[in-house]
């Protein structure tokens, strides 16, 4: 079985792609999802957002919000809004995203990955899963009969593979779409077979992928093709796979309620046993590993590690949410397990250090840290080791849009 292969893919008829691209099922909430479909009929969020058509109040996991995306789906196939292309396909997907440095741009594959690499481990994790989620990804590609939600994945250096992607989108467009967010998200059908074969190849030969965002989404497929036997489509999953030199990570930043019963200036004595401390007059974006911003009411302070306590040969330990976990957030504020502390939250760095002002200057939170984003490489180099990020590692932008391409399974 390869560990890729192009498949005939499911999407919007020409002219519709503006219609029906939407975000992620897992960035909006119903309510948000329910205003950002409003008078729009053909939006993907009917299918991958279902409860918005029903009742407000509608338990998103109920069987009737499954069987509303399956309902969807058909009234979309038969106006013609969706259509399945005749043949097996590779896809070229083109991100674009306006940043303060410029624009940023990242070209990757839309293909089905093999669900037996991935039980392998030849397509890499780094993260837990939590079974209600991955319930609800079951269910819905049961009630769908297909994967909806592309894997956001990542391939190590392959200049062929580069290459031949590059080729590829010198030609037009088959979709060009700028969502309301000002992400670009542009795609190329690739159906000659040359083609075809010469990224199978450069991809097949490698000797890993990554999964960087859709943990849920890969194994919930996985449970799919487990009751179906891995048969045909099914044993296979939809990804979009890039290069992890092209990718973005932002910086995934914390907030605290409360400093543990100390001070500001206790707090910041018991800080200096691992961390040098100096007063910043503006914000404190970090500019490399190591480095940390500390907000506190109506001033910042940059805070750096000693470098004696950062491990070199532990690829979990020296990333920096980890030290920061370790050295700072368990030692001296008494927060141990990110996952289910109620005194910590998480804000990510599309949002920027202004957010982290806001929650602290409102009055709700005591405390915020700015992190270095974690790398592209750190990433790949737990998943090789087969281990797992701590909670709230890496936020990815941009993202991708549901509803360009989907994965049928008959």
């Amino acid at each position: 079985m390869p560990l890729i292969k192009p498949f005939a893919g499911l999407r919007p008829a020409p002219g519709q792609a503006e219609a029906v691209a939407a975000p992620p099922y897992d960035v909006l909430s119903s309510d948000e999802a329910r205003a950002r479909a409003s008078g729009r009929p053909w939006s993907f969020l009917h299918i991958s957002k279902p409860e918005i058509d029903l009742p407000p109040g509608t338990d998103p996991y109920s069987p009737q919000v499954y069987a509303k995306a399956r309902e969807n789906l058909e009234n979309m196939l038969a106006a013609g809004i969706l259509r399945r292309d005749p043949a097996s396909c590779y896809y070229v997907y083109r991100l674009s995203m306006p940043t303060d440095s410029g624009e940023h741009v990242q070209t990757g594959l839309v293909a089905a990955a093999s669900l037996a690499d991935y039980a392998t481990n030849r397509i890499r994790k780094h993260e837990f899963t939590r079974p209600d989620k991955e319930d609800d990804r079951v269910q819905q590609i049961q009630a769908l009969n297909a994967q909806t939600g592309p894997v956001l994945m990542a391939y190590p250096p392959c200049p062929a593979a580069d290459a031949l992607l590059a080729q590829v989108t010198t030609g037009a467009p088959d979709a060009d779409v700028t969502a309301a967010d000002g992400i670009g998200h542009t795609l190329w059908v690739v159906r000659d077979a040359p083609t075809i074969e010469q990224i199978s190849s450069a991809i097949n030969d490698l000797p890993a992928l990554y999964i960087a965002d859709g943990h849920h989404r890969s194994a919930a497929a996985a449970r799919v093709a487990a009751t179906r036997h891995g048969a045909g489509e099914s044993g296979y999953f939809l990804t979009v796979i890039f290069p992890h030199h092209q990718m973005r990570i932002l910086d995934y930043n914390r907030v605290v309620k409360d400093l543990n019963g100390l001070g500001e200036q206790a707090f910041l004595t018991r800080i200096e046993a691992n961390f040098s401390v100096s007063p910043s007059a503006t914000p404190v974006k970090p500019a490399r590993p190591g480095e940390f911003g500390l907000y506190l009411p109506g001033r910042w302070l940059r805070l750096r590690i000693e470098p004696r306590l950062v491990p070199a040969t532990d690829p979990v330990a020296r990333l920096d949410v980890s030290l920061l976990t370790e050295f700072l957030l368990a030692r001296v504020l008494g927060i141990h397990d990110l996952r289910v502390d109620k005194r910590i939250d998480f804000v990510g760095g599309i949002r920027g250090l202004g957010e982290l002002e806001k929650r602290v200057d409102s009055g709700k939170m005591a405390a915020a840290f700015a992190l270095y984003p974690t790398r592209m490489e750190d990433l790949m180099a737990v998943a090789d080791a087969g281990e797992v990020m701590p909670p709230k590692s890496t936020w990815f932008e941009p993202k991708l849009a549901d509803g360009l391409v989907s994965h049928l399974l008959d």
